[in-house]
């Protein structure tokens, strides 16, 4: 067998190049060549123009950073060099043969032109997704995003008592008749009402006596319009969704009322008019199908959580109105403010409560009584609505956290000068502080003096790099995840405390470094690249880091909405396909790689 017809051999059991047509694998095998390197032998070096893309066919190679931290042992199949191949064309990384092995060798020209012509292959090797374009609503929804619950199945034997009571007790208006994974059939409430109660029919025949056979179906990639136009054209409020002859969901005519006033228009003008917290939290209630929804759309995740968060800053506005009505005029001006996922307007399905009231000098101690009592009754609103509290305490309605401006000035006058562990949570915390309501003249001179304070002590400085370092990316060895080892969420990666803190936590420094006042996380990785506070490239693969990590949360999360179970931070790798679970490990590399950055700068200041 002839060298290119082995190579042809490999690479017809190596994605993405398996998917490849037969003439166009033929045709690109002939740009690759065969490299054979000992234990220990440097393939390249950091800042080297690279050869081409390198696709392992045995052995293994250790990939470090800039700084000669391990960043992966990379086996077979595995490809490396395509990060700086589709940048600048120089190594981002140092290649280092760990046992022997042998490589293939694709020419940069060849890579580019095949990245260039062909969509799947080129979405394999790119780090960072294109920031997705907002869909129009409804009317671009997929069917697949609408189906918020998993369906309710019972077989045509089934008695029409049990169907009925079926329906009941999982509080649905319609059960689809199956056999295994075929759609036999649909019984509906209206069938229970015309069909048994008008006519007197025996609960005791089976459903296939009242069921509607071979219903009208829609396949997961249609769209909300096409619901619409079948619903209206047919006088039916029940659409099955059928994919490869398989019923996989259900579409009712709640789903898309639930689509409509879970919009953020809908729940904005709810809000407004509410009279009471059972009334707010009605509204927030429908919070998970918004997330839902959003997600659906394909908004960028800064966009979807920017507009969860609008909401959590209207519930708390108007708690801040119904205090006063409560409560009587304020005697001196202050400042609510949030901290946290709110504070940077970064909030999804799972959100505690941060927040802070900031009082002026000129309040008494009755003053204060009043603003405690006030502190009080909003967080306990706000837990109400779903925002719970928050498990550090870390809330206005604390008396710590509820002070005069002249006790705020030196809280961080302390934690700066005295920098011990509990001063560098503290600050990261209050370092994303946002004003949602009160007087805004409050916080300006509190945030600029605080980052002028803060950017020129270097011990504070580096105590905050130390203390970023402290969450780290969930990466393991032999291309793998470091995943949770034991309890209930064994097996699965923690997309919050080691997906988006440490970009949360590198943002907060760069924002420190050049005195920036934005507190939104991407917003401050794009102002440190436009300071100068972090290279242009490094900060350009950030961005595409977070934006993978972060949707990938996201998506999460409104998959178990849909699925009708409550939204969480633990994300199985096993659930991702392996397109998605190579670009995800990928991500978490580069925050790892601007971590290494980080500490190493800090080290030699």
């Amino acid at each position: 067998m002839s060298d290119t017809a082995k190579i042809i051999g490999f690479l017809q059991t190596t994605h993405p190049y398996d998917v490849l047509p037969q003439a166009e694998l033929e045709e690109l095998s002939t740009s690759f060549s065969r490299k054979r390197f000992l234990e220990g032998e440097t393939i390249y070096a950091h800042g080297d123009l690279l050869e081409g893309l390198y696709l392992i066919k045995d052995g293994s190679v250790e990939i470090t950073d800039i700084n000669g931290g391990q960043v992966s042992l990379l086996q077979k199949s595995n490809h490396f060099g395509e990060r700086g191949l589709l940048r600048d064309g120089l190594a981002a990384t140092t290649a280092t043969a760990a046992t022997d092995c042998t490589l293939l060798l694709l020419t940069p020209e060849a890579f580019k032109t095949e990245v260039a012509a062909n969509a799947a292959f080129a979405r394999y090797f790119n780090r960072g997704q294109a920031r997705p374009k907002a869909a129009s609503g409804l009317m671009t929804q997929h069917v697949s995003d609408l189906m918020a619950h998993a369906p309710v199945t019972c077989s045509e034997t089934t008695p029409i008592a049990d169907c009925a009571r079926l329906m009941r007790d999982e509080k649905v208006s319609s059960v689809a008749v199956t056999e295994g994974e075929r759609l036999l059939g649909l019984v509906t409430v209206r069938d229970m009402t015309n069909k048994v109660l008008a006519e007197g029919r025996d609960t005791a025949l089976p459903v296939s006596t009242i069921m509607a056979r071979d219903p009208i179906t829609l396949d997961p990639g249609a769209l909300g319009t096409d619901v619409i136009h079948v619903m209206l054209e047919n006088h039916i409020g029940h659409l099955p969704i059928v994919e490869g002859g398989k019923f996989v969901g259900m579409v009712t005519q709640t789903d898309i009322t639930r689509f409509f006033g879970s919009s953020q228009t809908q729940m904005v003008f709810d809000l407004s008019n509410a009279k009471t917290i059972a009334e707010m939290a009605a509204v927030t209630a429908r919070l998970p199908d918004f997330l839902m929804q959003l997600v659906g759309s394909h908004l960028a995740h800064d966009i979807v959580t920017r507009k969860v968060t609008d909401i959590a800053d209207i519930v708390t506005r108007r708690l801040l109105k119904m205090a006063e009505e409560e409560f009587g005029p304020p005697p001196v001006p202050y400042l609510w403010a949030a901290c946290g996922s709110q504070g940077r307007r970064e909030q999804t399905g799972v959100s505690d409560q941060d927040n802070c009231l900031i009082v002026d000098n000129a309040a008494t101690d009755a003053d204060m009584n009043y603003f405690r009592r006030f502190a009080r009754f909003v967080c306990d609103g706000l837990d109400a609505c779903g925002y719970v509290y928050c498990p550090g305490e870390m809330m206005a309605m604390t008396e710590r956290w509820c002070q005069r401006l002249s006790v705020w000035e030196g809280y961080f006058n302390k934690w700066i000068a005295a920098p011990d562990n509990e001063a560098q949570m503290l600050a990261s915390v209050m370092y994303d502080l946002r004003p949602i309501g009160g007087d805004e003249r409050l916080f300006a001179p509190l945030q600029k003096t605080a980052l002028e304070a803060a950017s020129k002590n270097s011990i504070f400085v580096a105590h905050m790099i130390s203390n970023s370092l402290k969450h780290t990316p969930p990466l393991g060895l032999l291309r793998g995840f470091a995943t949770i080892k034991s309890g209930e969420h064994r097996n699965a990666l923690d997309m919050k405390a080691n997906g988006v803190v440490p970009i949360v936590d590198l943002g907060r420094v760069y924002a420190l470094q050049g005195k920036l006042p934005a507190v939104n996380t991407r917003a401050r990785i794009v102002g440190a690249i436009e300071a100068g506070i972090i290279s242009e490239t490094g900060g350009k693969d950030l961005l595409a880091a977070y934006d993978t990590i972060a949707t990938a949360r996201l998506e999460h999360q409104a998959a178990q909405v849909r699925d009708g179970q409550k939204p969480d931070n633990f994300l199985s790798p096993s659930a991702l396909p392996a397109f998605e679970r190579s670009h995800l490990r990928d991500a978490f590399v580069i925050v790892r790689t601007m971590q290494s950055s980080l500490g190493s700068a800090s080290a030699r200041s």
